[in-house]
């Protein structure tokens, strides 16, 4: 599979030989469904607390006597069915992060990718650089590839006017080759990637190598 490559002005500046095999339809989705699960798991803070019984400020008085009064026995104050009282079996703190292995994002990754070249949702430019961190400067660049929804650039490392630049602009997030994640890979309508991104992918996905009992 070849990309084309274009220039921030939106014109043909040459292709690209894709280096890795894409996956084909029948393997990797599970892989896929697992790996965005655990991301979106781990992105949930689990601070969540509510006191018990033994943690809700208050006396220890029982607050009327057992027998006599026409009402029904009470103990304490703290009591979960009156107002203010404990929670019983409330969320506690916790760690929502799921397991997966390696070889399992790497599969994930490259089915992800795969998917989105075969839809022709993968843009390649030559390269990324603005002369200064001007939001204009880059939604120019941002039309004259024809964007139009939302979009995930995806540039060969960190640049301060590049980040500047686009923080902004709606719907525009910015990553790198190295952080570049399935669940980034799916939610964006469009990904644009550098050369130089687009090398360090491929270099990631070269290490993969297929997991035993992964699902096809």
């Amino acid at each position: 599979m070849k990309l084309s490559i274009k220039d921030t002005q939106g014109n043909s500046a040459g292709e690209l030989e894709v280096k890795f095999e894409v996956i084909p339809n029948g393997r990797g989705t599970q892989a896929v469904h697992d790996t965005v699960v655990a991301y979106m798991a781990a992105q949930r803070q689990g601070n969540a607390s509510t006191k018990t019984m033994g943690e809700v400020n208050g006396t220890g008085k029982k607050p009327w006597r057992q027998k006599g009064t026409g009402r029904a026995r009470a103990g304490s104050f703290a009591s979960p069915l009156w107002c203010g009282g404990g929670v019983v079996f409330g969320p506690k703190p916790r760690d929502y992060d799921k397991k997966v292995n390696k070889k399992v994002r790497q599969l994930a990754l490259r089915k992800a990718l795969g998917e989105r070249l075969k839809l022709g949702d993968v843009i390649l430019v030559d390269d990324l650089k603005l002369a200064s961190p001007k939001t204009k400067d880059f939604v120019a660049i941002v039309n004259n590839l024809g964007l139009d929804g939302t979009a995930l650039f995806v540039i060969g490392g960190s640049d301060a006017t590049v980040e500047r630049a686009s923080r902004n602009v709606v719907g525009v997030e910015l990553t790198t080759g190295l952080r570049l994640n399935t669940y980034d890979v799916l939610k964006y309508d469009k990904l644009v990637f550098t050369k130089s991104a687009f090398e360090q992918v491929e270099a990631r996905l070269s290490k993969e190598s297929r997991p035993e009992g992964a699902n096809a």
